[in-house]
């Protein structure tokens, strides 16, 4: 049986997009590897409560404005907190957040929902502050596989 993997992001420069496709990249590995996940790519302003429920997994992608994750990031919040936070509860999940200056105040807002919700981080955040470069490109990846193939194996 399929295991399901959400990846809800958003990006406005391409930078998180950037990490977003080797989070998906990384997915596909361990697919090709075998693994039997089904994965998700929706935009935050897209995905809603029903996708949150398919899901057995979730990463988030970020950019960080203004010291929080972005807003599209937290109108996604919004719309499922409430419907999501009976069903959800335990939903592992991952993070990547991508800032110039400073991720700190991005990763604490995520961190406080995705606390309220109950879900459960599966590995440290990856957050990239600057230009985005192959260690930051291979942290995301390495994320992606990770989820997938933990999925994969029944560990979350």
């Amino acid at each position: 049986m399929a295991r399901h993997l959400l990846v809800v992001h958003h990006s406005r420069t391409g930078s998180t997009a950037i990490l977003r496709d080797d989070v998906l990249a990384g997915a596909a590995d361990a697919a090709d590897a075998g693994g039997d996940v089904d994965v998700r790519s929706i935009g935050a302003f897209d995905t809603g409560p029903d996708d949150v429920a398919w899901a057995d997994a979730v990463v988030l992608c970020t950019p960080a404005n203004f010291g929080y994750m972005s807003g599209a990031l937290k109108d996604f919040f919004e719309r499922i907190y409430h419907p999501s936070l009976d069903r959800t509860a335990g939903l592992p999940y991952g993070l990547v957040v991508k800032g110039e200056t400073d991720v700190d105040g991005a990763v604490a807002s995520v961190e406080r929902i995705v606390a309220g919700l109950k879900w459960r981080a599966i590995a440290p955040p990856v957050a990239v502050v600057g230009a985005v470069t192959e260690e930051s490109r291979t942290a995301a990846r390495e994320l992606g596989a990770m989820v997938a193939a933990a999925l994969d194996a029944g560990i979350v």
